[in-house]
């Protein structure tokens, strides 16, 4: 004998399953809050000749988080906002294009950094590190991986060449103002051009005129 299912038993199941997808979706919501940066510490450093004289590319790190006030402070001088009355940036880019947005990965996930708004929104949960680092894959243990984004239709040359001759100096600017803020501030990084390319574009599903540029882990000496 075939027994039909009762209507108030199918209702009840419907409503805790819809119930389930709700809860798990305020979770997701609540992971994915933004990180609120701090003002930048302008009065922090070496002098810059000092700076200068330290430089060096990093080979190894040490996997200890940076500290709120090192995130917000190495975000700011790679390519935040110095002049907000006029939005000016902290790196020069090709005709003011502003074309180089910053990807932040962490353990924590994927985040882009809002220049105007001192955030970082997340976009994707979940450590993504080894995207970045590729075939090096030791360079994932660095807590923070900066990733330099090109969106080249920011630019108004029409020729797409230019304007990835244009992407690659930008990038190289903002690449540069990380390795001097590390070098000044007892942080260490180093600017790679490796990265799994076809993973990153997937995972960030970034359009055509947004090209990965280059990247740089940072984090603390090994002690």
């Amino acid at each position: 004998m075939i027994v039909k299912p009762n209507n108030s038993i199918i209702m009840r199941i419907i409503a805790v399953f819809l119930q389930f997808i709700c809860f798990s979706g305020c979770i997701l919501a609540q992971d994915m809050k933004p990180i609120t940066l701090n003002p930048p510490d302008l009065k922090r450093g070496l002098p810059v000749m000092e700076a200068f004289s330290l430089r060096a590319s990093a080979t190894e790190f040490n996997d200890k988080k940076l500290t709120l006030q090192d995130l917000s402070d190495l975000l700011f001088a790679a390519n935040g906002i110095n002049r907000k009355d006029v939005s000016k940036r902290t790196a020069p880019s090709a005709m003011n294009a502003q074309d180089i947005d910053i990807y932040v990965f962490m353990q924590e996930g994927i985040y882009f950094y809002d220049a105007a708004k001192s955030i970082l929104n997340q976009i994707v949960a979940g450590d993504q590190r080894l995207i970045v680092a590729g075939r090096q894959e030791a360079f994932a243990k660095a807590p923070v991986m900066l990733l330099l984004v090109s969106d080249i239709s920011r630019f108004k040359m029409a020729d797409d060449a230019a304007k990835l001759d244009a992407a690659g100096k930008d990038a190289g600017i903002v690449s540069q103002n990380i390795n001097i803020f590390c070098a000044g501030t007892g942080l260490i990084t180093r600017p790679r051009g490796t990265m799994d390319l076809e993973k990153i574009r997937s995972i960030l599903k970034l359009k055509e005129s947004q090209r990965p540029m280059l990247n740089n882990p940072v984090g603390y000496p090994v002690k």
